[in-house]
């Protein structure tokens, strides 16, 4: 069975389309007229395996902020779609990337539970044409609206660009383990019984 999900969200500041297939191979089709935030998703779709198609819209003249966050939401509901009820997936994912002078910790647990700890600090205000307090927006997004436990910690960084750049691919490698389906999980991973 696929697990794919096709989303779109209009709004007067954003119109976005977008498509997630959990098994795909990372194959990436990104316009959101942000360049560096282009590359950030193609990255999360390479590392994650994923195959991801996004198509925004955005109220650019005014900033880069609708574009993003908007982006985050769609995202997060795609996500949510894909893994539906999350029988016998593995919920738990984590990841220490490494990038250069940069380590990355991104840890997921696909709870049902929305929660970001985002522990990281930029020293310039944008990375291209994308302002860097807009990452933790973009993450902040993501796991509310997929329901999502979330951790991201620089535990050494430096370069911006490296940092964001190893953030987007920690939380891919984090999330596409999450999201395996293991035979040996005949159910929902919970002592509950439901997430």
């Amino acid at each position: 069975m696929a697990r794919t999900a096709d989303y779109v969200r209009k709004t007067k500041e954003t119109d976005i389309s977008l498509h997630l297939n959990l098994d795909g191979t990372g194959s990436s089709s990104i316009h959101t007229g942000i360049g560096f935030f282009d590359h950030m998703l193609d990255g999360f779709a390479r590392h994650g395996l994923f195959d991801l198609k996004v198509n925004v819209a955005g109220d650019l003249a005014v900033d880069c902020h609708h574009t993003i966050e908007d982006t985050g939401i769609v995202l997060g509901n795609a996500i949510k779609e894909v893994v539906g009820d999350k029988k016998g997936i593995r919920r738990y994912g984590s990841c220490i990337l490494p990038m250069d002078e940069t380590l990355v910790l991104c840890a997921v647990d696909l709870s049902g539970r929305p929660y970001l700890v985002f522990d990281g600090e930029f020293t310039t205000d944008r990375v291209g044409y994308m302002d860097t307090e807009m990452v933790k927006e973009f993450f902040y997004a993501i796991s509310y609206t997929a329901g999502m436990n979330l951790h991201i910690r620089v535990l050494s960084g430096g370069n911006n660009h490296h940092m964001i750049e190893a953030m987007f691919k920690a939380f891919a490698k984090a999330l596409d383990q999450a999201t395996v389906i293991d035979p040996r999980i005949t159910d929902i991973l919970s002592t509950k019984g439901s997430l």
